[in-house]
């Protein structure tokens, strides 16, 4: 029962808290001046009680010891005696100068045509130059062979987000052979077409859509931009004789191809960035024939049975054109020259 009243108690000065604080006396209303004495009656008028005062208040204050001896001037001070201008009194000041060498009166006649952005300056300006792209490319997407190799990419900007360039790789001597395909080969005694790569190149055109930065190591901020690029160009092929190695020795063939890819640049410098870039080769190419000619190895050119000669090359080849994707992963640097820049609306 205590407790009770004790929490009872509680409460209602937790409640009547507030009401007490507003409960405040109103402030006094300040006394009026006692008014001034008259002057005495012989002619000379006697000095106010607080003539001191007011003598105090009229003269400036002395700087204290081992302070600035330069006080904050009274309003209406800085204009100087007479109301002269600043320019009057410190002819040196910086604002006097730049008035002396500005003609204010003719610039304001001019016309301005002022261009306001509302964002902020790109990092790096890429219109009217060179990138040089050095870069490895990795096969993603075939799981029997892999057709890797070096290549380099030279594009000129027109414009701050519209390049055209060449690009040219090369996978001679690098085409691998992948372990699942060794294995399925040996395991189930499947073949499976395969084709070598030898040499692309294409002509391209970028447009780079959008750009941005992102933090990154502590307070570096990394820069990049995002592009899209696509081409056409050619690319050499030869099939790899797997059917039947022993009577079938192919040859390189061209074909024309399309390119269409997607990258990210992460620039270190406004004028080196790292690139990672997607791209998907298609083309229509011929691979080897799963069958084998049953005919004699004997006939000659020109004869009937030469039409079913294994060692015809019109039997190697399957009949039909296969539609191929090669997609690869480039990974590589990106050179911009020159290595600076002058914006043209500068901050």
């Amino acid at each position: 029962m205590k407790q009770a009243r004790r929490w009872l108690l509680l409460a209602a000065a937790l409640v009547l808290l507030p009401q007490a604080a507003y409960a405040q006396r109103k402030p006094k209303p300040p006394k009026p001046a006692p008014p001034t004495a008259p002057a005495p009656a012989g002619g000379t008028s006697a000095a106010p009680a607080d003539a001191d005062a007011d003598a105090n208040a009229a003269a400036p204050a002395a700087p204290a010891a081992g302070g600035d001896a330069t006080a904050t001037p009274a309003p209406g001070a800085g204009a100087g005696a007479g109301g002269d201008d600043i320019c009057q009194i410190t002819p040196d000041a910086p604002q006097c100068a730049a008035a002396k060498e500005i003609n204010f009166a003719e610039e304001a006649k001019k016309k301005v045509h002022a261009e306001v952005y509302a964002v902020q300056q790109q990092y790096v300006i890429k219109a009217r130059r060179f990138e040089i792209m050095p870069y490895y490319n990795f096969t993603l997407n075939d799981q029997f062979v892999g057709h890797n190799g070096p290549g380099l990419a030279l594009n000129y900007y027109i414009t701050q987000v519209l390049a055209v360039g060449v690009n040219g790789t090369w996978y001679g001597g690098l085409n691998t052979d992948s372990d699942f395909n060794f294995q399925n080969r040996r395991a189930a005694r499947i073949a499976v077409p395969l084709n070598n790569y030898q040499v692309s190149g294409d002509l391209n055109f970028t447009y780079v859509p959008m750009y941005g930065k992102f933090a990154g190591f502590g307070d570096f901020i990394f820069n990049y931009d995002a592009f899209l690029e696509g081409g056409v160009g050619l690319i050499r092929t030869e099939p790899i004789p797997v059917i039947d190695p022993d009577n079938r020795k192919f040859d390189w063939n061209n074909y024309v191809n399309f390119d269409l890819g997607i990258g990210v640049r992460i620039f270190f410098t406004r004028w080196l960035a790292a690139v990672l870039e997607v791209r998907d080769i298609m083309f229509f190419d011929k691979i080897e024939a799963l069958s084998i000619a049953s005919g004699s190895t004997t006939s000659a050119p020109g004869t009937a049975g030469y039409a079913n000669n294994p060692l015809n090359p019109d039997t190697w080849y399957d009949k039909n054109t296969h539609f191929t994707n090669d997609v690869q992963l480039q990974v590589g640097i990106s050179l911009f020259l020159p290595t600076s820049f002058e914006y043209r609306l500068p901050k």
